[in-house]
Order: C-alpha cells, then sequence, then structure tokens
C-alpha cells in the first residue's frame, strides 16, 4: 500500500505531461502568427493543474480570450479561433471541478466556458469579424460543455464520498484498537486484584501462623500443630485459586465471567456467602479478635455479588493483618437490605504493629484498597476508607443488589 503511495504522484505528473504535449501538438499544426505561442502557453500551464486548479484555469482563459482577439480583430489574423488547443480550456475547467475546495470556483470555471462558447458562437465582443450569433453552435457546444462540467462534478463527488469511507474505516479502526487496548488495561487490572486478593491475604495469614507456631513449638506444641494445619488449609486453597487463574489465562476468558459461573468441574470458582465464615475463622486463628455480624436475608445473591462481599471482607482482615498486628480487634457488619448490600469494617487499630506502620499505609494508598474500590465501582456501588478518629481504620462499601442469572434445564 505505502509503495502504490509513492508511485502514484509520478502517474499523476505524467498523465498531466502527456496532455500538455497532445495540446501542444495540436497547436503546432496552425500557422498563424500567435497559435503556437498561445497553444504552448496553455499546454504549459495544464502540466500544474491539480496543484493550482482555479490559478492554471484563470491562465488559460487569459489566453483564449487573448487567442480570440487576436483571431477577429486584426487584419490579418494573427491566431486561429476556434482552435483544437483550446481543449485546454475544457481539460481546466475540469481539473478545477475537480480538485478545487471552494464551491465558488467551481461555479466560476463553468460559467467562463459558458461565456467562452457563447463569445465564440458570435455572441461576444463588439465590431468582431464574426459577429453573427449561431444559435445552433451556442446550444451544442454549451450543451457538450455542460455535460462535461457534470461529469466532473460526479466524479468529485464519488471521490469525496470514498475519501469519507476511507476516514472512516480508519476512525473505526482507531477506536476498535482503542476499545482493544481499553479492554487488555481491564484485563489485566481484573488479573492484578485476583491475584493481589489470593496471594496477599493467604501469605499473611500463612506467615503469622508460621511465625506463631515457631514462638510456641516447644511450650505448646497443640498450638503449634493447629498453626500449621491452618497454613495447610490456606496455603492448598490459595493454590486451588491460582490453578484456577492460570487456566482461565490459558483459555482466554474474562476472569470476572469466569468467576460467576460456579462450575468447577471447568476450575471456575465456586463462592458462597458461607465462605465467610472460614475467612474470618482463619483471622481469628491469625490473632484477630474477630466480630461478625450479619443482618437481614443474604439469600438470592449472585455469584458475583457474592465474590465481591467476600473479597471485600478479605482484604479488610488482611490489612488489619498487614498494618495492626495480631491483637487488633475487627467488627464486621454485613446488612444485607432489599437492593443494596451494606458492608462495615472497622477496626481499633490496638494490634502489635500499630503506630508508624498504620500511618505509612494511611498515606500510602495500596493495591488493596484501590483493587477493593475497583471491585465495588465495577458492581455499581460506592466505596470509602480512611483512619478513625483516635486509632483504627474504617471501610464502608455500599454494593447494590443484582439478580442472580436465571438457569435453563438441559
Amino acid at each position: 500500500m505505502l509503495r502504490r503511495i509513492q508511485v502514484l504522484p509520478w502517474i499523476h505528473t505524467a498523465y498531466d505531461i502527456s496532455i500538455a504535449v497532445l495540446v501542444g501538438f495540436a497547436a503546432s499544426r496552425y500557422g498563424e502568427e500567435c497559435d503556437q505561442l498561445i497553444g504552448w502557453a496553455m499546454a504549459l500551464a495544464l502540466v500544474f493543474r491539480r496543484r493550482r486548479p482555479f490559478a492554471v484555469m484563470g491562465l488559460v482563459a487569459g489566453l483564449a480570450l487573448v487567442q480570440y482577439v487576436l483571431a477577429e480583430y486584426p487584419d490579418p489574423m494573427l491566431a486561429s479561433a476556434p482552435a483544437a488547443y483550446d481543449a485546454a480550456l475544457l481539460v481546466a475547467m475540469v481539473s478545477v471541478v475537480t480538485h478545487a475546495r471552494a464551491m465558488w470556483h467551481i461555479w466560476t470555471a463553468g460559467a467562463v466556458v459558458l461565456l467562452g462558447v457563447g463569445v465564440e458562437a458570435g455572441f461576444g465582443l463588439p465590431g468582431a469579424r464574426d459577429a453573427e450569433g449561431d444559435v445552433f453552435s451556442l446550444v451544442a457546444f454549451g450543451g457538450v460543455c455542460t455535460a462535461l462540467w457534470l461529469t466532473a462534478m460526479v466524479l468529485r463527488t464519488r471521490r469525496l464520498y470514498v475519501a469519507s469511507l476511507e476516514a472512516r474505516a480508519a476512525t473505526a479502526e482507531r477506536e476498535r484498537e482503542h476499545l482493544v487496548r481499553l479492554a487488555a488495561a481491564e484485563e489485566r487490572a481484573e488479573i492484578a486484584r485476583e491475584l493481589h486478593d489470593v496471594v496477599a491475604h493467604s501469605l499473611a495469614v500463612m506467615i503469622l501462623q508460621a511465625d506463631g507456631a515457631g514462638y510456641v513449638l516447644k511450650s505448646d506444641p497443640g498450638k503449634a500443630v493447629s498453626a500449621l494445619k491452618v497454613i495447610g488449609d490456606t496455603g492448598r486453597d490459595a493454590l486451588a485459586d491460582m490453578h484456577r487463574i492460570v487456566r482461565v489465562l490459558r483459555s482466554g476468558r474474562k476472569v470476572s465471567g469466569v468467576i460467576e459461573d460456579p462450575d468447577t468441574e471447568t476450575g471456575r470458582l465456586r463462592v458462597s456467602m458461607d465462605d465467610l465464615e472460614t475467612v474470618a475463622e482463619r483471622a481469628r486463628a491469625a490473632g484477630l479478635k474477630v466480630d461478625l455480624v450479619v443482618e437481614g436475608v443474604r439469600g438470592g445473591l449472585s455469584t458475583a455479588d457474592q465474590l465481591t462481599v467476600l473479597r471485600v471482607v478479605q482484604e479488610c482482615l488482611t490489612n488489619v493483618l498487614r498494618h495492626a498486628g495480631p491483637g487488633a480487634r475487627v467488627d464486621i457488619t454485613l446488612r444485607f437490605c432489599k437492593d443494596v448490600i451494606l458492608i462495615s469494617v472497622v477496626d481499633d487499630g490496638a494490634g502489635k504493629l500499630a503506630g508508624s506502620a498504620r500511618a505509612a499505609a494511611g498515606t500510602s494508598g495500596g493495591n488493596g484498597l484501590v483493587g477493593m474500590r475497583e471491585r465495588v465501582e465495577v458492581s455499581g456501588g460506592s466505596f470509602s476508607a480512611g483512619p478513625r478518629l483516635g486509632a483504627g481504620w474504617q471501610v464502608d462499601a455500599e454494593i447494590p443488589v443484582q439478580e442472580p442469572p436465571l438457569r435453563t434445564k438441559g
């Protein structure tokens, strides 16, 4: 395509030179004193008809007027009129109609040609040698010039239409590429949220349990065994989630769409509100004092809503573990209303890591808060998080309830 674009100007130049040579050759067949000078001047002007169509039209029309005057008034006459090289005037008119940008240039070019036809037919300047009007010539040549002008207008309209289609196609292609880039960015963000939720929460629980098991290994082997069991269960769940995400990436399916389908045989995650108790229990095993309160009926929620609620609560507990540490108290309140889910997670900031680490978290705005905000906003809800007066942290989320998809048999 690029090679074609580069070669096309050379073809146009060769075509214009060929027309100019033909006009000059036609002028050379006339023997009056000024015919060749006028004809070759017209021919030379046609070489630039694509670059300056209206200027070329004016120059050729002026030369045609000089030709008419030299043919009608001097005795003997110094030029032939009409002559074959007068076709340069028609070529210049077509060039204006085809290439000019202003419409008044196009109408002016047509009017000049029709005026020239009228002058040549004998309805022109007073005192000319051939001053008798020839209506037949006026109608015949005027009709031919009008038909040529209309044909050029049709070609111009078609060329502009094709150009507009090409512009639309190019715009559509750019928009399509932009949408692909946006979809890829959205997909990467969803994958990043999933990986962060799985890895950050699981590793936080496993690290704290491992530290605790190492601390009480000799003094209280029973607690160490319990902590190791929590580590194993958490690791297996995290590994299962990682396998699921890897299968999704290999199959090229959309992460959010895959999660919403509870078919575990295809590597898709089954999520229910019962997992909240498991998440809270693991946080308690890691040293947090978790109080989970559920108000209202929590049945009939779509898988996407259940997953959003679970991930928000899970991430809040992970942040408390990381920034406040064991010993902090966390109050989780879930209110299931008719068309909205209200989530409130409040901690007292009284853990072993409270202080400088929690202050730094308040100003950093890590991936966990960003991921929770994106999840809630994708569901059409609202999200807010920030430090409380005194000590601690509070997270509030409001998630509109979506109707679960209907499943058909068969």
